[in-house]
């Protein structure tokens, strides 16, 4: 089995799994989870219990606590993709003539994009204390439906405000929760949102960029080389034409890490681009991806209208209990309320 077969059956299994992942996302029981849990249960009679007694600790530890392996592992790779660039990609771009300005237009995104990320693992999400308690309970109405008044939150031991939810990594209740992100090793909340949203922006123009800059580098290549009017010489003894296959195989050989980290970018900008978007989306109707997520198995709790009908409370057509408008929902990320009057909608 040659290289790029085995490449191939690579990038078909990882997209397989993210597809997998994105279709039963918010479900309890998925065909991979069900699929696991009877694994499991077949071979840990044959595992001894120091062994799973230390996995059970590792995946707690890795995903149940905070910690900043995922922050370090961020920082390599986005080293890694850096340092490729500069020692190999920057001068081949230099001699296709490629300008100056371009070529700087990644390390300026480099260093606002680390500017976000920074706010984004040491700001404060909007931690819910008893000294802002009072005025974080005021900020929102309660929907009734996601969201009750006189909830008491029983670790915190605060009646829980509107839009807020205890972040079990880091054990405080955090207003207007969005999620826990591992990569910043904090809580996505209501005041540092702008943040994290910019941050994403920020991380997919970057690899864009230098995906971009990376691909017309090796397109140069090969048109200089001559190698789409080439020919070869097949086992059978015939000259064959250069396809793009010999093309490929010919980049893989010539330039292996340039284009390694191509098809790295190329696969983290898609899934980058797909979050952001998602997370666009929240910020423009006014929803926390945490309410994203319940709201998918919760249905109208005023009304339980027929097929064909709709309801009559309000919620179906107003696109969102919070949702302000355009303009207004993204005033709010950028202008946070903590205090004052109510929303009203």
């Amino acid at each position: 089995m040659d290289f790029l077969t085995i490449f191939a059956i690579y990038v078909v299994v990882v997209l397989s799994c993210i597809v997998l992942v994105c279709k039963y996302s918010g479900q309890q029981q998925t065909p991979l989870g069900r699929i696991f849990s009877a694994v499991i249960q077949i071979i840990s009679p044959w595992i001894p219990q120091w062994l799973q007694q230390c996995s059970r600790n590792i995946v707690h530890r890795l995903f149940h606590q905070r910690n900043r392996l995922f922050l370090y592992l961020h920082l390599v790779l986005e080293g890694a993709v850096y340092a490729e660039f500069s020692y190999e990609v920057f001068g081949y771009c230099r001699e296709m003539d490629t300008t100056v300005a371009s070529l700087c237009v990644p390390y300026v995104f480099l260093a606002v994009e680390s500017y976000f990320f920074y706010q984004c693992c040491s700001s404060d999400p909007g931690t819910v204390t008893e000294e802002n308690h009072a005025a974080q309970v005021h900020v929102y109405n309660y929907d009734r439906n996601l969201y009750h008044p006189g909830v008491t939150c029983p670790t915190c031991l605060l009646v829980k405000p509107a839009r807020s939810k205890h972040c079990r990594v880091c054990n405080r209740c955090v207003q207007r929760f969005d999620h826990h992100c591992v990569w910043v090793n904090n809580c996505i909340g209501a005041q540092n949102s702008k943040h994290f949203l910019l941050y994403l922006l920020l991380l997919c123009a970057m690899a864009g960029d230098i995906a971009v800059l990376t691909a017309d580098m090796l397109l140069n290549a090969v048109l200089r080389s001559g190698l789409l009017h080439a020919h070869y010489i097949d086992q059978h003894g015939e000259q064959q034409p250069a396809g793009p296959l010999f093309v490929i195989q010919h980049l893989f050989l010539t330039f292996p890490r340039i284009v390694f980290m191509l098809g790295f970018l190329v696969f983290l900008f898609l899934l980058l681009a797909g979050y952001a978007v998602f997370h666009l989306y929240l910020a423009l109707v006014n929803q926390t991806a945490n309410e994203w997520y319940k709201a998918r198995g919760h249905g109208c709790q005023h009304c339980h209208p027929a097929p064909g009908d709709t309801c009559s409370s309000g919620h179906a057509q107003s696109g969102g209990f919070y949702n302000r408008g355009i303009l207004r929902n993204v005033a709010e990320i950028f202008r946070p309320q903590s205090h004052g009057s109510k929303k009203q909608r």
